[in-house]
């Protein structure tokens, strides 16, 4: 009888955030880091919204930019980036619906110096719907939903 062979894991795309500039794994704390990153960004959003439209909650996200030099492939870091913000609020109790996640993507990706549109859209049936996302270049870096949702504002 033979020993069962192991499928082979698939290639992960997710490489930016969770690997370091030699292509290994974070550090613990270097993940710790990103994680408190990411819940900072998520009370400044949250509290951000409570006091100002959402024009000015972005740029108060954006202001704080990074002077480093862009990433090569800005592209593959803002999907990481988009897919471990979405790993980490999940956990959150509270409200880490798309609009906060979107803003929360956009001032990690504002901090490294990578440009991002926020983008809200809208669907009228089967009943009103809005969605926000992320993206980079014109290429979602957050779920854009099931394409339905017609763009009303980039910011």
């Amino acid at each position: 009888m033979a020993a069962p062979t192991s499928q082979p894991r698939a290639a992960s795309s997710v490489t930016a955030p969770t690997r370091d500039e030699r292509g290994g794994r974070l550090s613990y704390p270097a993940r710790a880091r990103l994680a408190i990153e990411i819940f900072a960004a998520y009370a400044k959003s949250r509290r951000a919204l409570r006091r100002a439209p959402i024009a000015t909650v972005l740029a108060e996200l954006r202001a704080q930019t990074s002077s480093v030099e862009r990433e090569r492939d800005s592209l593959e870091h803002a999907r990481s980036l988009g897919w471990v913000v979405a790993r980490v609020l999940a956990y959150v109790p509270g409200d880490t619906r798309c609009l906060v996640r979107s803003l929360v993507l956009t001032r990690l990706l504002a901090s490294r110096g990578i440009e991002a549109k926020l983008v809200i859209g809208a669907r009228t049936t089967p009943g009103f719907l809005a969605h926000a996302w992320v993206e980079h270049g014109g290429t979602p870096v957050l779920d854009p939903g099931d394409g339905s949702y017609g763009r009303l504002v980039e910011l």
